[in-house]
């Protein structure tokens, strides 16, 4: 007699246009209406949208420029992250109402695992309701999720029923929900990645799955073995109460494109100074200086450094990406500066993952 497979159960919380949800629910005035966090008609990167704004084509990392002509009518509002960094702890309150162990992945969405639950509730699905439930009324603003057995089927699920809806996937539907998924859905499957697929007559995670483990790897390296696995529902990644900081960064956009490398420095050394402030906050060096600049075009270009010893001065910092600036002419005037520091005294081995089972 075979025992029957137990799984693990994760749920995937992801607020609903959470920047532009919390503008809403301050300003009542705003409801209902497009509303765009960060840009401006004239300059600058929109961090959010309103359902309202999306359904002009509106999105996050659009210019505001370009916002401006898909919605006319749009509302630019300053983003205020004190504000969403209150708002989210107020929500991971809520979370470890249920579980401690809670992955955040940024300050509108995270993993659970419920599995085993301070509730001592069987039903994730049941789980992710009231957690949903409880965020509406007890902060305002809706949420959604899904429910599965890892951490990358409870992603993507959760994209499925928004705005403010679920979807569970349970064990014997995973492969068959999978299969079905155009290839753009799946998580981590970029713009490059999915054009590639297209190119090798992969649509579906039904033509993903019809590919050997060899053909992948072949034309997708290391990542081949990924695409293998996940599209049979194996994704053994835990999810991990405490995430190991990689790098910490600090940028900004300009009103006025920078043509001159003086200006540049003027600007990259109150970015260092907020780095520095970042990094002795939480008490993080580091030995690799990148320098980040995004050009009038929105080319965007990286020069790195590694130092042999770790850093947090911003003295350091900075004379660094001095070097770097200088390191070859600019090509066109620039819209934003960024420095990030990674390779960190934080970094730890990666542990060996066992897949732990329990009842679904």
């Amino acid at each position: 007699m075979s025992e029957t497979p137990v799984y693990r159960k994760i749920i995937h919380i992801d607020m609903d246009a959470f920047y532009a949800s919390v503008e809403q629910m301050d300003n009542p005035a705003l409801r209902g209406k497009p509303v765009a966090v960060g840009g401006s008609e004239n300059r600058g990167v929109v961090s959010a949208a309103s359902y309202e704004a999306r359904k002009f084509g509106v999105r996050s990392a659009i210019s505001g420029v370009l916002a401006k002509k898909y919605c006319p009518e749009i509302i630019f509002v300053r983003p205020r992250f004190d504000r969403y960094k209150e708002i989210s702890g107020k929500i991971h309150e809520i979370f470890h109402d249920y579980t401690d162990m809670v992955e955040p992945l940024s300050l509108d969405e995270a993993y659970l695992d419920v599995t085993q639950n301070k509730k001592g509730n069987p039903s994730a699905s049941l789980l992710a309701q009231e957690i949903r439930l409880r965020i509406l009324n007890e902060v305002g603003i809706s949420a959604s999720a899904g429910i599965s057995i890892n951490k990358f089927v409870a992603k993507i699920a959760s994209d499925v029923n928004k705005p403010n809806g679920q979807k569970t996937v349970n064990p014997d539907e995973v492969e068959a929900f999978l299969e079905e998924l155009p290839i753009r859905k799946f998580y981590g499957v970029g713009k490059v990645t999915t054009e590639k697929m297209y190119q090798l007559g992969i649509f579906t995670g039904t033509d993903l799955k019809s590919k050997s483990m060899e053909f992948l790897e072949k034309h997708f390296g290391k990542s081949g073995g990924f695409y293998y696995n996940v599209v049979r529902g194996i994704h053994n990644s835990e999810v991990k109460s405490h995430r190991i900081t990689k790098s910490v960064a600090a940028e900004n956009t300009f009103d006025v494109n920078l043509t001159s490398e003086i200006f540049m420095l003027e600007q990259l050394d109150a970015i260092a100074t907020t780095l520095e402030r970042r990094l002795k906050k939480h008490k993080i060096s580091g030995k690799t200086v990148t320098l980040k600049i995004k050009y009038s075009d929105f080319t965007q270009q990286t020069r790195s450094k590694t130092l042999p010893y770790f850093i947090s001065d911003k003295s350091l910092i900075l004379e660094t990406v001095e070097e770097l600036l200088y390191q070859e002419r600019m090509k066109d005037s620039v819209r934003l500066l960024g420095i990030s520091l990674n390779n960190l005294n934080t970094e730890e081995k990666k542990a060996v993952i066992v897949q732990l089972k329990f009842a679904f």
